[in-house]
């Protein structure tokens, strides 16, 4: 198994899921179980998918989280437009949201393509 905790990756997504636990408890009250609700799974599911794959032992697994922890991560990224778009919260807790997420999503794709790079060169092999 890997150890998911060395990963910068994985803890700079724990980072950002708390963040968003913090900036969505600025939502409203009828929000609790909305929008916020909505942000708060997508950011848990990030961290959560990077270390399942971690997990799996097995590089093509992992590669196949990393994929589903991008997709959690740009719904995340949709749902910061949304915030933005209705001025929900505090802006500048939203503005550091994008920051992160923005962080998060630059180490995920260098991971994802470290990983295809790598199994492209066990098939060639």
């Amino acid at each position: 198994m890997r150890i998911h905790k060395d990963l910068t990756l994985w803890k700079k997504s724990i980072e950002l899921a708390i963040h968003i636990y913090k900036m969505t408890a600025t939502f409203p009250k009828q929000e609790t179980y909305g929008l916020g609700q909505q942000m708060r799974r997508a950011a848990v599911s990030v961290a959560s998918n990077i270390s399942e794959g971690a997990a799996r032992g097995n590089k093509r697994e992992f590669a196949r989280y990393l994929y589903i922890a991008a997709g959690s991560l740009s719904e995340l990224d949709t749902q910061l437009e949304i915030a933005d778009a209705i001025e929900i919260g505090d802006i500048a807790l939203r503005r550091e949201a994008r920051s992160r997420l923005y962080e998060v999503a630059c180490l995920l794709g260098g991971l994802i393509r470290s990983q295809n790079w790598e199994n492209r060169l066990r098939k060639s092999v």
